[in-house]
Order: structure tokens, then C-alpha cells, then sequence
């Protein structure tokens, strides 16, 4: 008789096993990869080529062709070949154009204000999400061919710096190619996972992603199986095609080029991707445009590429400093993306962090090999317990408060997935609905931070200020998709939300919000300060004047009338041209003026209270 067997924590029918893929979908290149026989590994194409490169080409029959095909087209037909569209993943033509280069895209961007924006090709008007879908379509057909069934689920790796828009963005862009995301995983802690570094016990590790057009650095913490993410940074417009525009720019000067149709920028750009390549192994390339020459060497490389490994090195000491490690904590230094085969980069990076950076497997593929593994784990072929990834939010997550202050919810470098409450009240008397306004960023007032989404809570009972408790809690997935939801605690009238923003952040701006939150730390205490004062002045002056407009005749004498309004102008002036000492003078000096009348009205609620009743009813 024989018994079948199988590796550990393998399922032992071969056929209850669930065919599940990890996708690197990335801004030059894209890949697909599963476990099989235990070990993770990237499917080839038909070729036997294992990367597609990430262009999608629409041609004058309605045709569409994904990969070689379409990057064949880049220079004949370079507006209908559309290449590094994960660059333009849930953001606006304006966060966009800040981003061009001198050697503009040959793109037609369309601005949509707010929205997405989108690509005009002879296809149609398209969004950087469709485009994507055509490469997850192309990538998900290799591995149903390759593995010879259907796919239970994939996980798809993003940058560690996508925001809200972006991550659902690439969501979005793999439902309309028909696949199941199991869940987006953090490209850096894929990595790790390819490189076997959970294995390891309590080790800090860096991963340094430089690819065609993102750069990532997350500071990652192994502590006993738990993989966490203590930082992250980078730049969503950093990466290889920014060392192929500066070589491009290099030439341009070199032979005093006024100006290049789109045609040639597409050939030049060509040109240039093939000199870096080239410079990694030699020490000078001729690099051409038609009948212009110049020879480039690998110190002018060097000298052209560091200002932009300097903006990558200045992101991998705020992500040490936000995870209060330094250089010598770290115990291995991972490289990822094809842009770091650039020797310079090994260079800089091997100095900065003073140790040698893990190089053994393809940088190109490492990450596709990660999300394999957790793809494997996910659908339950492997077991749950060999690894857990946990992962941060960028910035912190709060609402609106009276005032226009910023509470916050959920703070930044929180793990997750997570879910936070807080209970509110409301400002006015009878009031029966809410507006939740839900904002991203570190500022004390919300004019400061980022507007994610807005929304109405309806069927609050009529009650006096600060009676009513309003639940607001917010869920943050695996994903970094953020719902929240309010609710009225006594008749349990609820409303909810999902934030999808209509565009993203880049990770220069979240940099920036981060810097800027720190500089302002002293005027923004300051500042919050004086609209607590102003909120609580405010409250006051309300309550008071609805009280003086229903008893103040009755109760107070033309004398207390007149010393009272004027304590009340005081305070309200105050409230408009003061400091929040100064408001606060004036709270306490209203108050005490106030005292007298608050007495009586108490005394005569009492009264009317009790009047009529038997002592032994009350």
C-alpha cells in the first residue's frame, strides 16, 4: 500500500491544490509568479521571457497588444503606446504636471480637475485603470495557461507610499481584468519574504526599491514570526526612467537641440535606457540620435545620477529617524528593482547604510517571488502561522472638530489592519444632523491637512448641546482602505463611507506634510490653542444669549442686564481680536458675571419641577 506524502505545511492532493499567483505590477516591467514544489518562481511567456514590460499599444483595427508587442510600437506610434502608466495610478492631471520632465510625454493628458486623469488614444479617452487592467488581463492569462486551470486569487504588490486612491486605483484595475485580489501587499515586504529574512529572529531590515519610476525605503522589524513594518518612505516619481530623462536632457545640451517631436523624445529615451544599461558594465557609450553623436562616460553618468540617488538616500533617513533606528541597527539591506543593477547605486547605498546590500536574487523579480508566497498562503496551501505581515498607514487619519481642528482617529505608523473609535457630542441645541469630514495629515487645524471625503449623519434626537454621543469609528483593511462610519448611540441612526479620494498623493507631497508638521509643531500648538479658546467662547456666548433671550427680563434687573451684555461683548471681541490667554481671561470673567443669573433660572427649573407635587412623590 502506498501512502502519499507531502512537504510540510504542503496540502498532500495534488488536485485540492488552489492555484493562487503573486503580481508585481510595476511601473516598467511586470511579473507573474507561484509556488511550485515548494519554492516561489516567476512563469515565462511562450519566449520563455519572464518580464512584460508594462505598455499597452492600441492599434487602427481596435487591436490591442501588451508587452513586447506594444513596446515595439513606442517610437512609430509613441501617443497610442502607452508606457509607465503606474506613475498616473489615482492622480490628477495636476499632480501630474508638476512632475514632467524637460523632455515632456508624449502623452495627451486630460484635465479632469479633481478626478483621475486620463490619456486621449485613438481607443478613446482612457484611465491610467484600464490601461493597467490590460496588463493584469495579459499576466493572469499567462498563469491560467502556464498552470493549466483557473485562479483562486492573486496578490498584487504596490508601492509602500500608495495612498487610499492609488491602492484602490490598482483594485480597481485588476476587477475589470477579471481577477480576485486576495489583498495588495507592501512591494518592500514582499522582498523581505522572497529573501527568506522571516526566518530570521528579531532582525531590523531596509529595503531599498528603485524602479523604472517609484522608489521605496521601509525600515521592517522581525520579532518572533511578525513581520512589521516600522516606516516607509520614498518617491512615486523616482526611479530608472528619471536616470533615462537626465542622460536624455545631457544629450540635449551636449548638442544644443532647441526642441524634439515626439517621435524623436520617444527614440531618445530609447537611446538613453540603452547607455545606462551599457554603463553598467563598461566604462563609456556612444550614445545617438540619428546623425548627433556624444560620448557619455561613467563619471559623467555618476555625476548626472547623484542628485537623483541623493533625493532616494534623504528618504532613507526620515524613514530611519520616523522608526527611531539608526544606521547601524540595520542588519541587512535589501535591493529591489532593476534600477538598483546600477552600480552607482550599490555604491551610495553600500556607504550610506556602511554595510554591503543583499543582491543574490534578480532584483527585477524579487518582488512577484514574495507576493507568490503570501498568495500560497493566503488560499490556504501553506500554513498560516509561518509568517504574519503587518503594515503602516503613511499619515494619520482624523476628523474634523468644531472649529475647524483636526482630531485624530488613527495616528501614522499605525499597524495594520486596524479599527479606532471616538465619541463625539454636538455643538448647538436641537441639533438633529452632522456633516463627518474626514481628513489625512499631521497639522492641528484642518485647513492644513488633506479633505478625504464628507458625509451626513441624519436622525440625531433634538437634545440640548452636548447631549447627544456620536460613535465615529474608523476601519483601516489590509490594503490601507479606509470606511468609516458614524452612529447615534440612543435611536442607533448610522451613516458610513468608503474613502476612495479622486486622486493621490505623491510621496514628495506626504514628505513634505510630514516636514512641514514638524517645523510648525510650536505655531501649530499655539494655534490650536487659540481655537479651543474661540470654540469654547463661542459655546458660551450661545448659551448664554438663548438664556438671556428667554429669562433674562424676568430674572435679572436693567442694571445686571447692562453689566452682563457688556462682560458678553467683551468676550465676544475678544473672541475675534484676542490670544488665547486673553479669551480665556475673558471665559472666566463671563462666567463668574453669569453665575447669579445661572442660580436663579436653576432655582425656578427646581420650582416648577416640584410645584404641585407630595413630598412623598418626589
Amino acid at each position: 500500500m502506498l501512502m502519499q506524502i507531502s512537504e510540510p505545511g504542503q496540502t498532500p492532493e495534488p488536485h485540492q491544490r488552489k492555484l493562487a499567483v503573486g503580481i508585481d505590477l510595476g511601473t516598467t516591467n511586470s511579473l507573474v509568479a507561484t509556488v511550485r514544489n515548494g519554492s516561489s518562481q516567476t512563469l515565462a511567456d511562450l519566449d520563455g521571457k519572464h518580464l512584460l514590460p508594462s505598455v499597452v499599444y492600441y492599434g487602427e483595427d481596435a487591436s490591442i497588444n501588451v508587452g513586447e508587442q506594444a513596446l515595439a510600437k513606442a517610437s512609430g506610434d509613441p501617443r497610442n503606446t502607452l508606457l509607465s502608466v503606474k506613475r498616473l495610478m489615482g492622480r490628477s492631471y495636476a499632480d501630474v504636471v508638476g512632475e514632467e520632465n524637460v523632455i515632456k510625454s508624449p502623452y495627451e493628458l486630460l484635465d479632469l480637475g479633481q478626478d483621475m486623469v486620463k490619456l486621449r488614444t485613438r481607443a478613446g479617452d482612457l484611465s491610467p485603470v484600464q490601461v493597467s487592467s490590460e496588463i493584469l488581463k495579459a499576466l493572469g492569462q499567462r498563469a491560467e495557461e502556464t498552470l493549466g486551470g483557473e485562479l483562486t486569487g492573486v496578490v498584487i504588490t504596490v508601492p509602500a507610499y500608495f495612498d487610499d486612491a492609488q491602492r484602490q486605483a490598482t483594485k480597481d484595475a485588476a476587477k475589470i481584468a477579471g481577477l480576485n485580489v486576495l489583498r495588495l501587499l507592501n512591494e518592500p515586504t514582499a522582498a523581505a519574504v522572497a529573501y527568506g529574512l522571516d526566518q530570521q529572529d528579531e532582525v531590523a531590515i531596509a529595503v531599498f526599491d528603485l524602479g523604472g519610476g517609484t522608489f521605496d525605503v521601509s525600515v521592517l522589524q522581525l520579532t518572533k514570526g511578525v513581520f512589521e513594518v516600522l516606516s516607509t518612505g520614498g518617491d512615486s516619481a523616482l526611479g530608472g526612467d528619471d536616470f533615462d530623462h537626465a542622460i536624455a536632457q545631457w544629450f540635449v545640451a551636449e548638442n544644443n537641440i532647441a526642441s524634439l517631436d515626439m517621435f524623436q523624445q520617444r527614440s531618445l529615451l530609447t537611446a538613453a535606457r540603452q547607455a545606462k544599461e551599457t554603463l553598467s558594465t563598461e566604462a563609456e557609450v556612444l550614445v545617438s540620435l540619428g546623425d548627433l553623436n556624444a560620448k557619455l562616460t561613467r563619471r559623467q553618468f555618476n555625476d548626472l545620477v547623484d542628485p537623483l540617488i541623493d533625493k532616494a538616500i534623504r528618504a532613507c533617513k526620515r524613514a530611519l529617524r520616523d522608526a527611531k533606528l539608526r544606521n547601524n541597527d540595520i542588519h541587512n539591506v535589501v535591493m529591489v528593482g532593476g534600477s538598483t543593477r546600477v552600480p552607482r547605486v550599490r555604491e551610495r547605498v553600500a556607504e550610506w547604510f556602511g554595510r554591503e546590500p543583499l543582491v543574490d536574487l534578480d532584483p527585477d523579480k524579487v518582488v512577484a517571488l514574495g507576493a507568490a508566497l503570501q498568495a500560497d498562503q493566503l488560499v490556504g496551501n501553506r500554513s498560516g502561522d509561518e509568517m504574519l505581515l503587518l503594515d503602516v498607514i503613511p499619515l494619520s487619519l482624523g476628523l474634523e472638530t468644531m472649529g475647524g481642528l483636526t482630531e485624530k482617529v488613527i495616528h501614522r505608523n499605525t499597524t495594520i489592519p486596524v479599527a479606532m473609535a471616538q465619541e463625539f457630542t454636538t455643538f448647538k441645541d436641537g441639533q438633529t444632523g452632522m456633516t463627518i469630514h474626514v481628513v489625512q495629515g499631521e497639522r492641528e487645524l484642518v485647513e492644513d491637512c488633506r479633505s478625504l471625503a464628507r458625509f451626513e449623519l441624519q436622525g440625531i434626537p433634538p437634545m440640548v448641546a452636548g447631549a447627544a454621543r456620536i460613535k465615529v469609528t474608523f476601519q483601516v483593511d489590509a490594503d490601507g482602505l479606509l470606511r468609516v462610519s458614524a452612529r447615534e448611540e440612543s435611536t442607533g441612526s448610522e451613516s458610513r463611507i468608503e474613502v476612495k479620494p479622486a486622486y493621490g498623493l505623491s510621496d514628495t507631497d506626504i514628505a513634505d506634510m510630514l516636514q512641514q508638521s514638524w517645523a510648525s509643531a510650536l505655531d501649530d500648538k499655539e494655534a490650536r490653542a487659540l481655537r479651543e479658546q474661540q470654540v469654547e467662547a463661542e459655546a458660551l456666548l450661545q448659551a448664554l444669549s438663548a438664556a438671556m433671550l428667554q429669562d433674562g427680563e424676568a430674572m435679572l434687573s436693567e442694571l445686571e442686564q447692562r453689566e452682563l451684555l457688556a462682560k458678553m461683548e467683551a468676550l465676544h471681541h475678544e473672541r475675534e481680536h484676542g490670544t488665547a490667554a486673553s479669551i480665556a481671561k475673558h471665559i472666566e470673567i463671563v462666567g463668574k458675571g453669569s453665575e447669579v443669573f445661572a442660580e436663579r433660572r436653576m432655582d425656578a427649573s427646581i420650582n416648577q419641577a416640584l410645584a404641585g407635587r407630595r413630598v412623598d412623590e418626589i
